[in-house]
């Protein structure tokens, strides 16, 4: 498998760009926290000789095939199979206080959607699974099967945005009291079915479906929720984070988390602002950086991407009888 071919990594050289002032001296600590098949980790690998990577993904299969890739590195990696908010967790278990550099790219991964066998994908036929992690928890088909009508609704709603929530929900049940929705394509001929003539031509009609079901089998906005800040402490003064999301409800969290670690906490009416007080990091990028024309064009994958970064720049004031974090 040419992995070089199959899989281009989004903004590789902006990345690249916005880390590389915070890894540069040897010994440097990078957590790609979303592995994927390491297309951004070989990267950083190979233009920092003084780098230890910490590699997180919670598909197995996205495991094997990083390990396999950054074999010849094997001496400077650490893979750990967990979910991003298992981060300091992670950290920890690799022997490390505090780390150098953050690298989040969220979403359904290259190998997830191109393997039609995984079930995330509307347009390939395959069993409803959609579980990042194939080896624990319920299936798409598990929801479909066992939501009522009112759950389906308001995660369709809530995570796909979708305008025909109701509709498909209905829709939904009345299939399945037939027969058992069991496949990608079967799903997606009831959700056809379901919307009105009119509609057909905007968009097809499992796209936001297949989103909300994918972001509620892996629980993914909880997971970030959560591990943004998990990762944003881990980070030593001078460190780095760049977070690229994919749709509006993953970057809604992704900046909320940055605006509050940039924000002054001191309490209103103090003439002076108190150390412990001051921002915790700084921002790096004005709002949110799209991919220029260039890389749309090179890698429709892109296309939706927000990115975001932030560097820290204080650390934790400690509390009377607390000791700040040192260095393996």
């Amino acid at each position: 498998m040419d992995l070089r071919n199959i899989h281009t990594p989004v903004l590789l050289e902006r990345c690249v760009e916005l880390l590389t002032p915070a890894l540069s001296h040897d010994g440097a600590v990078l957590v790609d926290a979303t592995l994927g098949m390491g297309g951004h980790s070989e990267a950083f690998l190979e233009r920092l000789p003084g780098l230890h990577l910490i590699g997180l993904d919670r598909d197995p299969q996205a495991l094997a095939i990083a390990g396999e890739r950054l074999a010849r590195f094997a001496d400077r990696i650490t893979l750990v199979h967990t979910v991003y908010d298992g981060i300091a967790e992670a950290v920890a278990g690799a022997g490390f206080a505090e780390v150098d550099g953050i690298l989040f790219d969220l979403g359904v991964s290259s190998l997830q959607l191109d393997r039609a066998e995984r079930g995330f994908a509307y347009a390939q036929d395959a069993p409803l699974d959609m579980r990042m992690d194939p080896t624990t928890g319920a299936t798409a088909a598990d929801v479909i099967a066992t939501y009522s009508e009112g759950e389906l609704r308001r995660i369709f709603e809530r995570y796909g945005d979708e305008k025909l929530s109701g509709r498909y929900a209905r829709a939904i049940i009345a299939e399945r009291a037939n027969a058992p929705i069991l496949t990608s394509a079967h799903l997606v001929s009831v959700l056809t079915a379901a919307t009105p003539g009119a509609l057909l031509g905007q968009g097809h009609p499992a796209k936001r479906v297949f989103q909300a079901l994918r972001i509620e089998v892996n629980g993914e906005l909880a997971a970030l929720d959560a591990a943004i800040p998990a990762g944003m402490a881990t980070l030593r003064v001078g460190g780095r984070i760049v977070v690229m999301s994919y749709q509006s409800l993953e970057d809604r969290i992704v900046k909320q988390d940055f605006a509050k670690a940039i924000a002054s906490t001191s309490p209103p009416g103090l003439p002076v602002e108190l150390p412990e007080h001051a921002p915790r990091f700084r921002l790096l990028v004005k709002g949110a950086e799209l991919a220029d024309e260039a890389e749309r064009e090179r890698n429709t994958r892109a296309i939706p991407v927000r990115l975001r970064a932030a560097e820290r720049v204080r650390a934790e004031v400690p509390t009377r009888g607390t000791k700040q974090r040192g260095r393996r």
